[in-house]
């Protein structure tokens, strides 16, 4: 079961840079926020459709939880319009290796104290070494990206 929950986050991960490619070339052409705002709302439509056909019943209701819990909520549109500027700018692989960089920064933060209600699990060195690791990855991939002087003069004249 747990190699099927890696595999499908692996999944949510691909789809979530192919969402970035797209919105950043809708974004360029609607405007950043139309294009978070079609995003948010064909979500919107599309998990109502899952929660009336497929949505078992629990016992509390959304508005029975502590309402710090649904400010989560609020956290996808700064994603979005961030991705959107910024697949635009420095491209998609480097904005997504820099959000899991984030991600996985501030998880290990949140799993190490227990933040949010969350199991605490300690900070370990290897952990530190995979953050580290990914920072590295990152500047690989944007100075691979970026084109070369003599390339960038060859390109302007």
């Amino acid at each position: 079961m747990t190699s099927i929950m890696i595999m499908l986050a692996v999944i949510g991960g691909a789809t979530l840079s192919i969402q970035a490619a797209i919105n950043g070339h809708l974004g360029s052409k609607v405007g950043v926020f139309k294009s978070a705002f079609l995003t948010f709302s064909v979500g919107a439509l599309v998990t109502a459709l899952l929660i009336f056909f497929f949505e078992t019943p629990h016992p509390v209701g959304l508005m029975d939880v502590p309402k710090w819990q649904l400010l989560g909520a609020m956290f996808g549109v700064p994603y979005i319009v961030i991705m959107v500027l910024a697949v635009q700018r420095i491209g998609t692989a480097v904005a997504t290796v820099a959000v899991i960089f984030g991600q996985l920064t501030m998880s290990m933060l949140i799993d190490n104290y227990g933040w949010l209600g969350n199991p605490a699990i300690p900070f370990s060195m290897s952990r530190l070494g995979a953050v580290v690791c990914l920072g590295i990855a990152l500047g690989f991939i944007y100075l691979s990206g970026k084109p070369s002087t003599a390339r960038q003069d060859a390109v302007t004249e």
